[in-house]
């Protein structure tokens, strides 16, 4: 760990030195496939303000085909972290049935955690991870990267000021022509394989959608879902998902598959005074029967992906300068209580109720 002095203005305009330093916390990347070469080693060094603040020092990787970093060490074991001195936290990289494990052993070794979605499958495994956030006074962010997505922020900010009124009826359509495979050169994914990712999906893309209308609307008392395998045959969990959030007098409806023919997202909210369609690349307001139109195009391609998580990073560190816990705990919590939800509702053909955590 490092600090550096920041400077803040004064009322009158001149710099004075802030009361407290800015720390630079040195981290390790756990797991070198496609997410953390394309989205989060980009993401931290995406910017001076986040390379300010997060350091990479090492890796860690056992796979023979795993290319090092340029000056960073590479190591086979997690394990082999103590031979790196002063490693603040851990950033999980690793496919989703490894997430708890990693997760409690960083936590018992005192190392922040940066983790990819979903951190949590169930109530059980999210409780699991809350006693060991408090037990060690160390914080565990998920890479829920989609909150510094621009088009959300955009779509967030119209909500919050009534742009469309109160709004009644919010529908989320995905359509992905397949599991994402990573850097993965095998005939399935291993998005597409129970055994390494947990689920199909729904748990997948899924988080994204779940953590998206949390943001929106809170918790839903209800929760229906379907889920099937409508193409990949090769894949033993769902590629296909229908997920109602029921709200007393609104609904939210998404619709996710990797099973599609051409690659798109469309996400609409229609209120009392007008509707918000995200089509593609393109955002578009309707109010009082005039139409405002936006291009995200270049925001939304793969090569931005990294603002995002810098974004992201950058709340993490502001969460580790104030040993923030509980706001990512809760968020953890109400993914896994609405994800475990879903998927009973799958299984049994019934409504789940839901408890806020």
């Amino acid at each position: 760990m490092s600090t550096n002095a920041s400077t803040t203005a004064s009322p009158s305009g001149d710099a004075v030195v802030a009361s407290l330093p800015v720390r630079k916390y040195r981290g390790a990347v756990i797991g070198l496939g496609g997410v953390a070469r394309g989205s989060h080693i980009p993401g931290f060094l995406h910017d001076e303000a986040t390379r300010n603040r997060l350091e990479i020092v090492a890796t860690v990787d056992a796979s023979p085909s795993a290319v090092p970093l340029d000056g960073v060490p590479q190591l086979e074991s997690r394990d082999d972290l103590r031979l790196i001195e002063d490693v603040d936290f851990v950033d999980i990289c690793t496919p989703t049935s490894s997430h708890l494990d990693l997760t409690i052993w960083a936590l018992e070794h005192g190392y922040h955690v940066l983790c990819e979605k979903p951190v949590a499958l169930t109530t059980a495994e999210a409780r699991r991870i809350a006693d060991a956030s408090r037990e060690s006074g160390r914080v565990v962010m998920p890479c829920h990267q989609y909150r510094y997505n621009p088009v959300w922020v955009q779509l967030r900010r119209w909500l919050a000021e009534g742009a469309i009124g109160r709004w009644h009826l919010a529908e989320l359509h995905v359509y992905r022509l397949m599991a994402d495979r990573g850097t993965s050169a095998d005939s399935t994914p291993w998005r597409g394989l129970r055994a390494d990712a947990g689920g199909g999906i729904l748990l997948d893309h899924g988080t994204h959608l779940i953590y998206s209308m949390l943001d929106t609307a809170g918790v839903p008392p209800r929760v229906r879902a379907w889920t099937g395998l409508l193409q990949h045959q090769d894949y033993d969990v769902e590629d296909s998902a229908q997920l109602l959030f029921e709200y007393p007098e609104r609904l939210g409806v998404m619709f996710l598959t990797w099973a599609a023919r051409h690659r798109e997202t469309h996400i609409r909210f229609i209120g009392d005074g007008g509707s918000i369609d995200w089509i593609g690349g393109v955002l578009r307001l309707e109010r009082g029967g005039a139409v405002e139109e936006f291009d995200y195009s270049a925001q939304l391609d793969k090569s931005a992906y990294p603002a995002w998580f810098a974004g992201l990073f950058n709340a993490f560190a502001n969460a580790m300068d104030a040993n923030d816990l509980a706001p990512s705990l809760i968020d953890i919590a109400n993914v896994a209580v609405v994800l475990e939800g879903a998927y009973e509702s799958a299984r049994s053909g019934a409504a789940q109720e839901i408890q806020r955590r």
